[in-house]
């Protein structure tokens, strides 16, 4: 792997980093007082398991653009462009999720992120079918974060929504 390959890795983490940097003492405690889901994660495991996600992501956006020839060209559009798309509502997600307590706005952000990590499993299995497997561990954690995030929006346990 050249010197772009860890960067590709790298660039994803920048997102929670920073969240974390600028918000870890407005963290919503949705998930740690006595309303807490006896399934629901602590906070640590959420982060742990997204940077995880992230890593494995940016290795695969990095074996999508290897495979289209590197550089800045026109057939990196579509592929890093929704890439680069989900990744921003990714790291929204985080922000609503984890700082805003707003778990409407987080669950319509999440369906919205659902549908482009598909879009793009579609899209890059022609280009780098190894890369299009490394996204289903995304769809996948997607599909329980969204669990959490329904549950939440649905029994309205986040403190801004209580009576």
């Amino acid at each position: 792997m050249q010197l772009q390959g860890p960067v590709f890795v790298g660039v994803p983490l920048l997102g929670p980093i920073l969240i974390w940097m600028f918000t870890h003492n407005q963290t919503s405690s949705w998930c740690e007082d006595e309303r807490k889901l006896s399934w629901c994660p602590p906070h640590k495991a959420i982060l742990l398991v997204w940077a995880t996600i992230y890593s494995v992501m940016g290795y695969a956006s990095y074996l999508v653009w290897k495979d289209l020839g590197g550089g800045f060209r026109w057939s990196l559009a579509l592929p890093l462009g929704l890439y680069t798309f989900q990744l921003t509502l990714s790291w929204t997600f985080l922000m609503l999720f984890l700082t805003a307590d707003n778990p409407g706005l987080a669950l319509l952000d999440l369906l919205l992120l659902y549908g482009l990590v598909a879009s793009l499993v579609l899209i890059w299995q022609p280009i780098n079918k190894l890369a299009a497997l490394l996204l289903l561990p995304y769809l996948a954690w997607l599909t329980v974060t969204t669990t959490i995030t329904y549950r939440l929006w649905r029994d309205s346990l986040c403190p801004a929504y209580q009576p």
